[in-house]
């Protein structure tokens, strides 16, 4: 689905679930929950509610350490004993270690092809952005790589997104934000910028925030419609 806007100069990338594939982080998350990997997705998501909490108290805490610190909640509010260190251990090797989605390569190969640039704007630290990508062989398709390590300041917030857009020197009007986080695309969207909701497995929109510009499958049914514009 599309809605009729004008064409980007600057796409905008989320990582995590977006770009690179979680599930692979199932069965470290589980090992450390005693076999229960359908904890996973609490996690994450008690890790980003979290972020949140350090962006409005002004306690900046880098996004590694809230991920540590969301898992040691999510153990104990199910009985589980786990220890600092084997949350670390369950979070950081895997976390730094994530492929791609199918799609994304390609993708983001075409992207380039048709003269866009590329950016990734992550809750991530600049380190292990630099790790992830590394890894995944992503690298040479971003132009540049942004953290809200710098700004301190979590998605969605819209400062992050402002302060982005000004490292860009580019209107928000002439930006697309790509992510599969219905918070993500809601900030984007409130923040100026021309939104495309990823639509990955398990992955829902905000019902009461503002539709996104694009609703794909995957990132190459995104090429198809901006070649058309």
């Amino acid at each position: 689905m599309s809605q009729a806007t004008s064409k980007p100069k600057v796409i905008f990338f989320d990582v995590n679930e977006t770009l690179l594939d979680l599930e692979s982080m199932r069965s470290s998350i589980g090992k450390a929950l005693n076999g229960n990997a359908d904890l996973t997705s609490l996690w994450f998501s008690t890790m980003l509610h979290h972020s949140l909490v350090t962006t409005a108290t002004g306690d900046y805490q880098d996004f590694g350490k809230i991920g540590v610190a969301a898992l040691m909640m999510v153990a104990q509010s199910n009985d589980i004993d786990i220890t600092e260190e084997q949350a670390i251990e369950a979070i950081k090797t895997p976390l730094l270690s994530l492929p791609p989605h199918p799609d994304v390569k390609t993708g983001l190969a075409a992207l380039k092809e048709q003269g866009f640039t590329l950016v990734s704007l992550t809750n991530s630290s600049n380190k292990g952005v630099e790790t992830q990508f590394i890894n995944a062989g992503l690298t040479e398709y971003f132009d540049q790589r942004l953290s809200i390590e710098d700004v301190k300041i979590y998605k969605p917030d819209l400062r992050s997104y402002a302060w982005a857009l000004n490292k860009l020197g580019i209107k928000a009007e002439d930006t697309l934000m790509v992510a599969a986080h219905g918070w993500d695309v809601a900030g984007a969207k409130a923040a100026g910028m021309q939104t495309a909701f990823v639509a990955r497995k398990g992955k829902a929109l905000y019902p009461l925030a503002e539709k996104p510009d694009y609703i794909v499958k995957d990132l190459n049914e995104l090429v198809e419609i901006l070649n058309s514009k």
